[in-house]
């Protein structure tokens, strides 16, 4: 599942956004750029949702600042300004796409999906691999002849690390990603579902979660990670 970063001061809208996105995406909150820059430089997120006023660190200088570290992470700027100079200078910067408030919440799912879909970010429901389907739906890993069941926090971590295949994950993008950047849980919690998840998947031969020494975790699904 994706992890949506929404960058907002303004705290109701804050909440709105993210309980809107919460049913589709895994969401992480700021409330300023200073703070998204932090949990961006964690790692794991795969898409900013960021408006463009705010104290400290406005939606243009965190734009700007990102771009210029080399993240091409999607960026979708929400603002109340609807002149061309706004959106000429947000696109100059790099932006991907832009919303003027107020604005409607299924068109914001659209536009994110369809961003989503333009950087390759799995959106699936399911994931297959080999014989083994991966359900979102069901927190479920299963074949035709194996059906496993998984507690949601070990099926979001199995299901990020196989939507993006050999990319290796340090347990602290991983924690950022799955537990959220204000989770009082340390990197052993990410090192304890690893096993748990890899206890559940005994009889599953089609991909394998490997330990990366001194990196982090990825979902090893080549036809030699089967074996």
């Amino acid at each position: 599942m994706a992890n949506i970063l929404v960058v907002e001061d303004d705290r109701n809208m804050r909440l709105l956004t993210s309980a809107r996105l919460s049913d589709h995406y895994t969401v992480s909150t700021a409330c300023d750029g200073l703070e998204a820059l932090d949990i961006i430089h964690k790692g794991g997120v795969d898409l900013i949702v960021a408006d463009i006023m705010m104290p400290r660190m406005d939606g243009y200088e965190l734009l700007k600042t990102i771009r210029e570290e080399g993240y091409t992470t999607p960026y979708l700027m929400l603002t109340a300004k609807e002149t061309i100079d706004a959106k000429q200078q947000g696109f100059l910067l790099g932006t991907d796409d832009y919303m003027t408030k107020p604005f409607s919440s299924d068109e914001l799912l659209w536009r994110i999906s369809a961003l989503l879909r333009r950087a390759n970010i799995a959106q699936s429901k399911r994931i297959l691999v080999g014989q083994t389907t991966v359900d979102s739906e069901k927190y479920a890993v299963y074949t035709d002849t194996v059906y496993v069941e998984f507690p949601k926090k070990e099926f979001d971590l199995l299901f990020k690390l196989l939507s993006y295949p050999d990319r290796i994950f340090s347990k602290e993008q991983l924690l950022s990603s799955v537990w959220g950047v204000t989770t009082e849980s340390g990197e052993d919690t990410v090192k304890t579902h690893v096993s748990r998840i890899r206890n559940r998947l005994s009889e599953i031969t089609d991909f394998r979660i490997l330990t990366i020494k001194g990196l982090g975790y990825k979902a090893d699904t080549t036809p030699e990670g089967r074996s």
